[in-house]
């Protein structure tokens, strides 16, 4: 997303190097099969959890090893602007909140366009004004896609799936030093829906970080 705030800390720096480990393993195992595999990996967590951060951390330390990363940010991909969002949750009671708020198919389509280096047309939201920008990427030359996003573990096709075991009852100071969105009443609201629907989603990682931010792994 456009003007987005990160806090990056040496927690997210040491967690995305010890993720970083495995995933030049699993990597390099694909690659052995398929010499041009296209490697995703997933970084899912609640609102606050350090997704954005943990994803530009990983992807400098990848960087570092001469691999050419791009950050896809499902917060992108809502069927309903955030400028309208906020009503229609609203209207609907809260009940439609969870991975079906995503344009699912714009998702895999431009996954899709990863997988065979091809030039993708993708949305993009701009944090300050609140709409819907294009942005147009050229996939030729990267070689692994980091998806990251509350419901992100729950794309099809990840090699790797990260989950941050953090609610946002214990991030709510991060959530408002960020400040992308108000802290009251209907975002508390939101925020117990999302929680819900992300902890349903977990069990879909092999990769987790701890409250602590240790990372550990599952076979």
């Amino acid at each position: 997303m456009l003007n987005d705030i990160l806090l990056i800390g040496e927690k997210h720096k040491k967690a995305a190097e010890s993720i970083a480990e495995r995933v030049l393993v699993e990597k390099e195992a694909k690659e052995e099969e398929h010499p041009d595999y296209r490697f995703i990996v997933a970084i899912s967590g609640e609102s606050g959890a350090g997704k954005s951060e943990l994803s530009h951390s990983l992807a400098t330390v990848l960087k570092k090893q001469g691999i050419r990363v791009k950050i896809l940010h499902t917060d992108n991909y809502y069927l309903i602007e955030p400028l309208k969002r906020r009503a229609f949750r609203e209207l609907n009671n809260f009940e439609d909140i969870g991975p079906q708020e995503y344009d699912r198919k714009q998702l895999q389509r431009n996954i899709a366009d990863f997988r065979k280096g091809l030039t993708a047309d993708m949305p993009c939201i701009d944090i300050i004004t609140e709409k819907v920008d294009r942005l147009i990427t050229d996939f030729s030359d990267i070689d692994l896609l980091i998806i990251d996003g509350l419901y992100a573990i729950a794309t099809e096709g990840i090699d790797l799936g990260v989950y941050i075991d953090l609610t946002y009852k214990e991030t709510k100071k991060n959530q408002m030093l960020r400040g992308k969105e108000l802290t009251d009443d209907h975002r508390w609201k939101v925020l117990e829906k999302e929680h819900q629907s992300a902890t349903e989603l977990r069990r879909l990682a092999n990769t987790f970080v701890s409250r602590e931010y240790k990372v550990l792994f599952r076979d």
